[in-house]
């Protein structure tokens, strides 16, 4: 009797959520279709609102649908509107419908559009955190430790000071990077003595802070297949006191011919960049088949010529990040 009390409860519930959504959600007729195919837009408001609608209406079909439409119409809609509201080309969005679940997918899209905070990393072969953070606090910089997570890691809400700028950033105190860069770092857990490979390592950041886990020790390959962009990585180094790196210029899949039997092998591979939309919104619109085909090809090789260029019989490492 309890369970049978249960399930009638949930039948109301969904019987309540489906009068709800009726009402608010009413699939546009033929006649709205074509006026939207041959220019007509909507409000923003009025857009989200019809993809909210058929998004609920899609997760409780069997209730909320119209008589005689099929699933496939309404994902043809919510595509359509999803194209049109955060301005993707249909491809990369048809993807990310067949990735996540539509409500995830709504909140994706949404953390996409919203700005990332500025982050810096503490360069603890020259300075300490907390000594850093009292020094940028005193030239008027607001900013707070990035999390339990990171030893190193400060986020920057408002700064009346160009970071790229002070003195401290010129003496190689900190470096401008992105917090999610640290975690292949930290995945990688270099230490001290061994000999570690940064296939794709420039502007430096990851590779600084390889170098300062090891404390400058050991031997660290920092490599770039692009001629003009180890400049960068070069000068990155050289301001944040790394000593103990080696910048040369191969393309990653010359490894290992060129040098192999690293302990540990750092591969940053080349990426389409559709999950840093915040960064560069022309993504959305940039991306095709093909380039994501051809990045991904580029990417497996990559891979392999790391997992070749590691010692798997390593005592301290073996380990590819």
């Amino acid at each position: 009797h309890l369970l049978t009390d249960h399930y009638l409860q949930e039948e109301d519930e969904r019987k309540e959520v489906a009068e709800k959504h009726t009402q608010r959600f009413a699939f546009p007729s033929e006649v709205d279709l074509e006026e939207e195919k041959s220019g007509k837009l909507l409000a923003p408001s009025e857009l989200l609102e019809r993809i909210r609608g058929n998004i609920a209406t899609i997760a409780n079909f069997k209730l909320l649908r119209e008589p005689g439409r099929k699933r496939k119409e309404y994902r043809a809609l919510l595509r359509s509107d999803l194209c049109q509201y955060y301005e993707y080309n249909e491809y990369l969005m048809t993807q990310l419908m067949d990735m996540f679940p539509y409500g995830e997918l709504l909140e994706l899209l949404d953390a996409q559009e919203s700005k990332r905070p500025v982050t810096i990393r503490t360069n603890s072969l020259k300075t300490r955190r907390r000594d850093l953070a009292q020094t940028l606090i005193n030239r008027g910089v607001n900013l707070d430790p990035i999390g339990k997570w990171s030893k190193v890691g400060l986020v920057v809400y408002n700064t009346s000071v160009p970071l790229g700028a002070t003195p401290e950033y010129l003496a190689g105190h900190y470096m401008l990077q992105g917090a999610s860069s640290f975690v292949p770092v930290m995945a990688l857990a270099p230490q001290q003595d061994e000999r570690v490979l940064d296939m794709c390592a420039a502007p430096g950041g990851k590779s600084a802070y390889t170098a300062a886990l090891m404390k400058n020790t050991g031997m660290l390959v920092s490599n770039d297949a692009s001629k003009e962009r180890t400049k960068a990585l070069t000068a990155n180094l050289h301001r944040l006191g790394v000593s103990n790196a080696i910048v040369c210029n191969y393309d990653g899949t010359a490894f290992p011919k060129i040098m192999g039997n690293f302990d540990r092998v750092l591969l940053d591979a080349p990426c389409s960049g559709s999950g840093v939309v915040s960064k560069d919104p022309s993504v959305k619109q940039s991306k095709d088949e093909l380039q994501i085909l051809q990045i991904s090809e580029v990417q497996k090789k990559l891979l392999l010529s790391a997992i070749d260029s590691c010692d798997h019989t390593s005592k301290s490492g073996g380990i590819i990040s």
